[in-house]
């Protein structure tokens, strides 16, 4: 090959390979699989990640935001306020009945299901038209983490949703240091009021409890909520109550506790509040709630005679 030929020949070849690269950043390179396991044990695969997500309880809406993908979210239900974005997402209905119709129209490639708070034969539906259902129900700090991440895998957002696990688990961590020796507070938490319930030791808001250094007066109950009654917490005489109510500043359930001036709770007035999406949810936000919590235990330990 002459030199004249040769130097063509490059020439060519480079011209050839500079078409290749412009043909190649003109399309996407195609995705891999994603794949995570909810928590029903069922492992959910993706061709690709989740561009239309559907979040069937104001838990998962959440938790969704917290793993990066509140631009994915489609499609959410009723009472599902945080973060304010959320409330501008189509509802489809509430968590314990959702619109099939509507939310099927919306074509998501991804629904968040509740374990426990969807009905199953909704999300079985869902399941059998094969819509990608990835079913949670975090019930420990680490859990909340978890989904955190869980859900950052299948939304191709794994650096935002690592993150915030990350900040969550060390902002637990720090608490639970901090009150790792704190002196135990007999403690009543009040769930719902009409029928009276609470948790036991084994839910989530239980553990918020004990790291905060309270003593659970229904933790041994065998039901993770447990229905009881107004007598029943007059038996156990707990040193706090704390309650939320139906809506962030709805204090009035608390009112009923200071009818029983016998109560230690109420002779030393730790009735304390605390709104309930800061505890009933199982997002990040509980790192939030937990504080509050300790707070009021701390007040309850320095109102000791």
């Amino acid at each position: 090959m002459t030199t004249q030929a040769g130097e063509a020949f490059v020439a060519n070849l480079k011209t050839t390979a500079a078409i290749l690269g412009g043909m190649l950043l003109a399309f996407p390179a195609l995705a891999s699989p994603v794949c995570a396991t909810d928590d029903l044990g069922k492992e959910i695969c993706l061709e690709q990640p989740a561009e239309r997500i559907a979040a069937l309880s104001p838990g998962a809406t959440e938790l969704a935001w917290a793993a990066g993908a509140g631009d994915q979210v489609v499609a959410v239900v009723a009472y599902s306020d945080y973060p304010p974005a959320a409330k501008e997402v189509t509802s489809v209905g509430s968590h314990t009945r959702m619109d099939m119709e509507r939310l099927l129209e919306l074509q998501p490639d991804l629904v968040i299901g509740w374990v426990t708070g969807n009905p199953t034969e909704q999300l079985a539906t869902l399941r059998e038209m094969g819509v990608p259902v990835f079913s949670i129900e975090p019930r420990s700090f680490e859990a909340v983490s978890d989904t955190i991440e869980r859900l950052s895998i299948l939304a191709g957002t794994e650096a935002a949703g690592f993150a915030e696990a990350e900040r969550f688990r060390n902002g637990i961590t720090d608490l639970r240091a901090r009150f790792s020796d704190a002196d135990p507070v007999p403690v009543f938490y009040q769930v719902w009021d009409e029928p009276l319930m609470t948790v036991n030791r084994d839910h989530l808001i239980g553990e918020m409890i004990e790291l905060c250094g309270g003593d659970n007066v229904f933790g041994h109950l065998e039901r993770l909520v447990p229905r009881i009654s107004a007598e029943a917490v007059i038996a156990a005489n707990p040193e706090a109550i704390l309650a939320g109510g139906m809506g962030e500043e709805n204090r009035h359930w608390l009112t009923r506790w200071q009818s029983f001036p016998s109560l230690t709770a109420t002779e030393r007035d730790n009735l304390f509040f605390i709104p309930p999406s800061l505890v009933q949810r199982p997002t990040p936000r509980m790192l939030e709630g937990t504080r509050l919590f300790c707070e009021k235990l701390e007040v309850a330990r320095d109102r000791r005679p």
